[in-house]
């Protein structure tokens, strides 16, 4: 299957809503992302079209890159951040140098194992080392096993760095691929 990788355009932000919402619809979504399904369809279209233009095509604060199939539907997604030494990240770490932060990786069930993930990670890797990134990182739950082991074979390594989950005792493992 031939699929065509690039990233969002403003104008398309009802298919980015959608793909988002089918991502949280996901049996394994409680340990991939932080909202849930019922907080995302609550907000407002006026959201879901900031959010697309601050991503889309010619922006450098982030990217989402999504891979269409040959019938034009969205099939997969990604979004990369950028984050900026000198300012701290989601979880309040301090950021120390020009990285990228990989999130909202996701692709429909049915084209999993095709070689559509790492197409995208290739993507967004491009995309990062020509903003002049010199790292990207992701997070990932530690108890997202099949996530964890698909990073590790596009490259990216543990730092070490874990994150803590609220008041749970669960816990989220940075990952990381140092620019080469």
């Amino acid at each position: 299957m031939s699929y065509v990788i690039r990233s969002v355009r403003a104008d398309e932000w009802a298919a980015a809503r959608e793909l988002r919402l089918e991502a949280l619809r996901d049996p394994v979504a409680h340990l991939a992302f932080l909202e849930t399904y019922e907080e995302a369809v609550a907000k407002p279209d006026s959201f879901w079209q900031e959010r697309t233009a601050g991503a889309a095509e010619g922006a450098d604060a982030r990217q989402q890159i999504i891979a269409e199939g040959p019938d034009g539907q969205w099939v997969g997604t990604l979004t990369v951040l950028v984050e900026e030494p000198g300012t701290t990240d989601w979880a309040g770490f301090p950021v120390e140098r020009k990285q990228g932060h990989l999130v909202g990786v996701f692709v429909r069930p049915e084209e999993r194992g095709s070689g559509l993930t790492e197409v995208l990670f290739d993507a967004a890797l491009e995309w990062s080392w020509a903003q002049g990134l010199e790292r990207v990182r992701l997070i990932v739950h530690e108890e997202n096993g099949r996530a964890q082991r698909f990073y590790r074979r596009v490259g990216f390594v543990p730092s070490g760095v874990s994150v803590p989950l609220g008041e749970s005792e669960e816990r989220e493992l940075e990952f990381v691929l140092e620019r080469e």
